[in-house]
């Protein structure tokens, strides 16, 4: 019965692995791409929402407290208040443009009392990885307008630290006021705030992401695809196999007949090999007498 291949050791692992490749295809890796371009085109129009809207007090965009979101990252507000660069940290290992660098973060106390934090920009890697000098912020009470941000996470959770590495500048792996409140000791609210070009205290400005719709979404169809073949594949296999000639089924009966022979003695191999070549002479000598009988 041809349905026994489909219980072979070999053909189970097939299906087994191309199930579980069609399973990642279809509930994991286009999915993840799906979710990547929503994530890409929510930021695109929150970007381009910022460039055309007038900024906004903060409290008004964002009360008090309230950790930012996808809905209010990259919208542009307005804040009074004091720099304090005696509690700024230098987020380290960061990429501008392809290149490394480092991200000037600045508590910024405002006039009713909060406590934010303020990324006044890049700087590009001095000698030997280190911090280059840069302009301090400026002093007395300024107003600034800037684009909320959402705090990044550091899955070590590691504070800011100082060393000779660091020339004795407090240091961070991430861009996150929780950190930078550790070391501070202030209460900084959730999030962070990045300055516009042209600001009090601006370094060199943060580029905005590029407005591209990413190749996410291709992405997702081609992995769907993949899981569509090779679905089909094993479906073409399986029809295959079950026609005469399957390249299971020949591998199979080869195996049988080694199998078979190699249980028989030498003595019944030679007999039949003998055999074989005594049926082979009287065939030829049948046709031979047959052509002499013509002629």
């Amino acid at each position: 019965m041809r349905w026994k291949f489909l219980l072979r050791p070999s053909w189970l692992a097939l299906v087994a692995g191309v199930l579980v490749f069609a399973f990642a295809c279809f509930w994991l890796l286009s999915p993840w791409q799906f979710d990547r371009n929503s994530e890409r085109e929510t930021q695109n129009a929150a970007v381009e929402r910022s460039m055309t809207a007038a900024p906004a007090p903060l409290n008004s965009v964002l009360p008090p407290g309230v950790a930012p979101d996808a809905q209010h990252e990259w919208t542009r507000v307005t804040t009074t208040g004091t720099y304090l660069p005696d509690k700024e940290v230098v987020a380290r290992l960061r990429t501008v443009q392809g290149e490394p660098a480092f991200e000037v973060l600045t508590p910024f106390r405002t006039t009713d009392g909060q406590y934010i934090l303020v990324d006044r920009g890049y700087l590009r890697v001095a000698d030997h990885g280190t911090v280059p000098s840069y302009a301090a912020p400026p002093t007395g009470t300024v107003e600034i307008v800037s684009r909320i941000r959402q705090d990044e996470t550091d899955p070590k959770n590691r504070d800011a630290f100082a060393d000779a590495s660091t020339g004795g500048k407090l240091q961070s792996y991430v861009v996150d006021s929780r950190t930078v409140a550790r070391s501070s000791g202030l209460p900084i609210r959730p999030g962070y705030f990045q300055l516009d070009d042209n600001q009090p205290g601006v370094l060199n400005p943060l580029p905005l992401p590029q407005l591209d719709a990413g190749p996410f979404f291709s992405y997702a169809l081609q992995w769907i695809a993949f899981g569509v073949m090779a679905l089909a594949g094993l479906a073409y296999f399986t029809i295959r196999e079950l026609k005469p000639g399957g390249v299971l089924a020949e591998m199979g009966d080869r195996a049988k007949e080694k199998k078979e022979r190699r249980r028989k003695s030498v003595a019944q191999i030679l007999a039949e090999d003998e055999a074989e070549e005594t049926n082979a002479a009287a065939s030829d000598a049948g046709r031979t007498e047959e052509r002499a009988g013509r002629n």
